[in-house]
């Protein structure tokens, strides 16, 4: 999130380390009446801890155990004062110079810690794991901070706690490349260096009303690398009311940041939607959309598609949209090879703002390992009229009910990424655009609702077609009907190609969407792309 102030109002549960550097403290009035003083340091992050045997089965065994016990939410201390310490007061403390764990010790990786915030309330438990798999507690250590005014420090407690932490890379750049706080969030800047979309531990009844609750890794175990490593291993334990769970996630950045995580969850309720992988991101609009935001920019977007190659090998990507009431679509398959949020859009003038760059903000790609069995990917889009709220979420939906007492065990391998995770061997979606339906002669003849969509497809598998070759549209709506669907090239030697057709039709009942389908297509009928798909709220656009 380099040099991203604007970007600092999100509504986000992570924040960067340039964040932290680029804001200053607001005052000192609401500390008038400290509640404690902290000492310079408390204990330093090298004081010697009484330590136990750790180990991911011992982990695994400690999450089932809990599981079968009553559910005691954590009760956060020093909440009068966190009320009173607001979001950019916190923005403003930062480690101090050399007080990152590892820090200067020859190792690849270094850990910085996260304060507490008035979002963040609850603070996180954090080990080291050393090379013969004994864990210790890490302390925490007010004096690892630096804070804007020599009030705020007086005013903190000593015992305050850490609400998360994030990873620096020692071997040359020292970038912030991972981080993780709040609930189970965790999220990376990919290879471009730029904030974005985020990932869950897991999700519970995401999308079903008023049900949604959210577990959280309540304690992390951070196994310190070799000199010569280049993966780091994190464990965490998940902990909330409807279920607990062990993970293990090893995190390396060869370029990318790649995380292969496993995950062991113990339902302690039914759960009526189990979130398996889930990643939230913030859709507001694109060029498929443009009239819905109210901004100078051309398009406001994380992400722009949910992209998925299913069991069988179709490669199908979703066009994300900002609906005007909740919408969740499911896509049933079995042993998905992958799915994902993906920016395609790269291209800066699309965008226009250099503060927060949404043409560098990562795609996030999930590939199961093993079989996950049979299910569906879930996507959950609900309405916004600003960026600052995420409203996607994508993830997978095991079919077999998540009833209390049942066990689960998922692994895959998390890919944040500013380039397809996949093979080109199909022709991709690059761009959806819609409009009235019709010719100009004769728009005020069209249904008001009627609507004109044109997908562009590019890639090598169309770039070398001739220009005089006849492809068509294949397209297959839900509801009512598709007339004047054709397909042409984008000018004389782009390799793209654009495809065009009206949809026209009643309302559906309940004022449900109308799912569109499409897949372009050779002469001798052959597929050329991966399939597109759309959900369409009927509503009639500005005159």
């Amino acid at each position: 999130m380099t040099g991203d102030l604007p970007d600092r109002t999100r509504r986000r549960l992570l924040m960067s380390g340039a964040a932290y550097a680029a804001t200053t403290w607001a005052g000192v009035s609401v500390f008038d009446s400290p509640l404690s003083s902290a000492s310079a340091s408390v204990a330093g992050l090298a004081e010697a801890q009484a330590s136990q045997p750790f180990s991911f089965d011992w982990l695994t065994s400690l999450a089932q155990r809990l599981s079968a016990q009553p559910w005691l939410a954590p009760q956060p201390r020093y909440g009068e004062l966190l009320n009173r310490l607001g979001y950019e007061t916190f923005m403003g403390i930062r480690t101090r110079p050399g007080h990152e764990l590892w820090d200067n010790s020859g190792l690849p990786f270094s850990v910085e810690f996260f304060h507490l915030d008035n979002n963040t309330r609850s603070p996180v438990e954090i080990n080291i794991v050393d090379a013969n798999g004994q864990a210790r507690p890490l302390t925490y250590d007010p004096g690892m901070f630096s804070y804007p005014h020599p009030e705020l420090a007086k005013a903190l407690p000593a015992d305050l706690g850490y609400g998360g932490f994030r990873l620096r890379d020692r071997r040359g750049d020292k970038r912030e490349w991972l981080a993780f706080k709040g609930a189970s969030y965790f999220r990376s800047p990919g290879s471009l260096n730029q904030y974005g979309l985020s990932a869950r531990g897991v999700g519970a009844n995401t999308g079903v009303a008023d049900t949604e609750t959210f577990p959280t890794f309540t304690r992390f175990w951070l196994y310190k690398p070799n000199p010569d490593d280049d993966a780091l291993t994190i464990c965490a334990l998940l902990e909330g009311e409807t279920m607990t769970g062990a993970y293990r996630m090893t995190c390396q950045r060869p370029g990318d940041v790649v995380m292969d995580i496993e995950s062991r969850l113990f339902m302690r309720t039914d759960i009526q939607r189990l979130a398996i992988a889930p990643l939230t991101s913030m859709f507001w609009f694109s060029e498929s959309n443009q009239r819905a935001g109210s901004d100078w920019r051309p398009e406001v977007h994380d992400s722009d598609g949910l992209a998925m190659i299913t069991g069988q090998g179709e490669h199908i990507w979703r066009a994300l949209d900002n609906p005007p009431r909740p919408d969740y679509s499911t896509f049933t398959d079995t042993n998905p090879r992958g799915f994902g949020l993906l920016q395609r859009d790269r291209a800066f003038d699309h965008y226009q703002d250099s503060a927060v760059s949404f043409e560098n903000r990562p795609s996030a790609w999930i590939e199961p390992k093993g079989n996950w069995g049979a299910g569906s990917v879930g996507l959950f889009e609900w309405s916004t009229t600003e960026e600052i709220y995420d409203n996607v979420n994508a993830f997978w939906v095991p079919e077999r009910p998540a009833t209390a007492g049942t066990a689960w065990a998922f692994d895959y391998r998390l890919s944040w990424t500013d380039e397809s995770p996949f093979p080109d061997t199909l022709a991709q979606v690059v761009a959806t655009r819609t409009g009235r339906a019709g010719k100009p002669s004769d728009y005020d003849k069209q249904r008001a609702t009627s609507r004109k969509f044109v997908i562009d497809f590019d890639g090598p598998a169309i770039a070398d077609i001739d220009p005089v070759t006849q492809l068509s549209i294949d397209v297959t709506p839900s509801h009512g009907m598709i007339t004047n669907p054709y397909v042409i090239p984008v000018g004389s030697a782009s390799g793209r190609w654009r495809a065009f057709f009206d949809w026209t039709g009643e309302t559906p009942a309940d004022q449900e969407a109308v799912v569109l389908n499409a897949v372009l297509r050779a002469p001798d009928h052959k597929t050329l792309s991966e399939t597109w798909v759309y959900s369409y709220y009927p509503r009639a656009l500005p005159r």
